[in-house]
């Protein structure tokens, strides 16, 4: 258990304010420039910020240990930005075009000018673990080697996971204008994202979220919109994603909301190959029939030369055997995430229990690519593992 949930959970279990204040000293900063940056109004902010922490202490009971608060802080205060905000305020990327052209020997301030407006936007994005890698080191300035402890994963793997999220980030903003390099996105947001709150918001903030003070009724009304946009936010991950995984190779991302259930489910009908995640329900029909022809016609062309290698020497019984039995295997298995490599690759990232040769719980990322005006399946990319 990190420090932090090790705090978290001595206030859940013996309502320890002392605990809670360390918590809110350490955060109330964060959590404020990204109500401020959300809700652009000084005494706004600082009633998001209360009601976060009201929302932290009535949830700590209830989150796991292995939960990334500060990564579980921005989410929450981004949710509870938008409930304080209503339908009234959208961010207006048309004036940023204002901004335009990037130019190089850009100051860290601007930069900052330019993408300030849209960073929450953007982040908002990214998959959780891209986020909360982004959180760790930039707005936290936490070193790989404290990023990779908190996710779980090599150092090496960090700095992959940072590089990447850092690059949809630029990404994000190349594609509205915002033209800057990635070094200079990670420089401006490491130098301006977090800036310190008001002087005494943390001792406020706290004996609100403690002791149960009053708060203002607005304040009231954006905890209570909150918890119950958290509540259906949960309700729809649980209810969501359950798919099956491909065992041979070639991997991505991807964000797919439906269930996929047995190889003669409806869900393993054929759906073409317009789009990627078409494709992909296509391939899952294909090994759901056990024929490696129509597997094959599936694959793009590099792929579907590995199946042909792997097949090379087995009775055809064996082989439509073994493909049925891979079918077989991906029942459970989650799409949770879509990510664009390029306008050709798409990778889709699928969340996997343990089964032989993954032992580990984890996502499968898959590869879809475009051949023609047609997308295949690619292979498997890599196995991250959480």
């Amino acid at each position: 258990m990190t420090t932090d949930m090790a705090l978290v959970r001595e206030y859940a279990d013996r309502g320890s304010e002392e605990a809670f204040a360390r918590l809110v000293s350490q955060y109330v900063n964060l959590v404020h420039s990204v109500a401020l940056r959300q809700v652009r109004d000084v005494h706004l902010a600082e009633e998001v910020t209360q009601a976060v922490f009201v929302i932290l202490a009535r949830k700590a009971g209830s989150l796991s240990t292995q939960t990334v608060l500060s990564g579980w802080l921005y989410h929450t205060t981004r949710n509870a930005s938008a409930n304080a905000l209503t339908l009234q305020r959208h961010r207006q990327e048309r004036e940023q075009q204002a901004y335009m052209q990037a130019q190089e020997n850009e100051t860290d301030l601007e930069v900052w000018t330019r993408i300030e407006p849209l960073l929450d936007t953007a982040m908002a994005q990214l998959g959780e673990r891209d986020h909360n890698a982004l959180v760790l080191r930039f707005f936290e300035g936490r070193s790989f080697k404290e990023v990779s402890a908190e996710l779980g994963t090599s150092e090496a793997g960090a700095k992959m996971r940072v590089a990447r999220a850092l690059e949809k980030l630029r990404r994000f903003f190349t594609k509205r204008g915002l033209k800057c390099s990635a070094a200079a996105l990670a420089g401006a947001v490491s130098a301006h994202s977090v800036q310190a709150a008001p002087i005494g918001l943390a001792t406020t903030v706290t004996v609100a979220a403690v002791q149960g003070t009053p708060v203002t009724a607005s304040t009231l009304t954006i905890i209570q919109n909150t918890l119950k946009h958290m509540a259906l936010a949960k309700l729809k991950t649980l209810a969501g994603v359950s798919i099956l995984t491909l065992l041979l190779a070639g991997s991505t991302t991807v964000a797919v909301r439906q269930v996929l259930a047995a190889p003669d489910s409806p869900a393993f009908a054929f759906a073409g190959y317009a789009k990627p995640e078409a494709a992909f329900q296509s391939f899952l029909w294909a090994l759901g029939t056990g024929k490696i022809e129509k597997v094959l016609d599936c694959c793009t062309p590099e792929q579907a030369a590995r199946f042909k290698a792997k097949a090379k020497d087995k009775p055809p019984e064996e082989v439509s055997r073994e493909i049925i039995h891979w079918a077989d295997s991906m029942k459970g298995y989650q799409l949770t995430e879509k990510e664009e490599i390029s306008d050709d690759e798409i990778r889709l990232h699928l969340l996997v229990q343990p089964y032989p040769g993954h032992p580990n719980v984890g996502n499968d990322v898959q590869v879809m690519q475009r051949t023609g005006k047609e997308w295949k399946y690619g292979g498997k990319f890599g196995v991250d593992i959480k």
